[in-house]
């Protein structure tokens, strides 16, 4: 008769508890797709988006071109402000995004994006990169 070790029993259920892990987040990123403007041709092009969400006004405007975040991130990236504070946001290279506020949740667009930062932040001020 095999018995099964501790490690093995901790190691399976590791790997379950990553799996449901996984499957949830991806459920939750696509429970919170806000049918924002992305373009076909390139993702991380959004409409201009101005609104207020749960008290919190959310700015996004497309990417001019040039550097952004004084030059530390690649051009192409829009804009993301919430009550006038720049977002930090990124793009994986599977065109979902993340943010410095939700880093380990990705969204299908800036605008998710933003509105799950504005959940998370309770009604906390957004701290700036440089002030951190």
């Amino acid at each position: 008769m095999n018995k099964i070790t501790r490690r093995q029993a901790l190691g399976t259920t590791a790997g379950a508890l990553t799996f449901l892990g996984l499957a949830g987040a991806t459920a939750y990123a696509a429970g919170t797709d806000s049918r924002a403007a992305i373009s076909a041709g390139n993702a991380g092009s959004t409409a201009n988006v101005d609104e207020v969400y749960q008290g919190r006004r959310i700015q996004i405007t497309p990417a001019a071109g040039g550097a952004h975040h004084g030059g530390h991130h690649a051009a192409g990236l829009p804009t993301v402000r919430i009550d006038g504070r720049e977002l930090h946001v990124m793009q994986n290279a599977d065109g979902t995004w993340i943010s410095v506020v939700n880093h380990y949740e990705t969204f299908s667009d800036p605008l998710s994006l933003a509105r799950a930062a504005v959940r998370e932040l309770q009604g906390a001020a957004l701290v700036p990169m440089g002030d951190m």
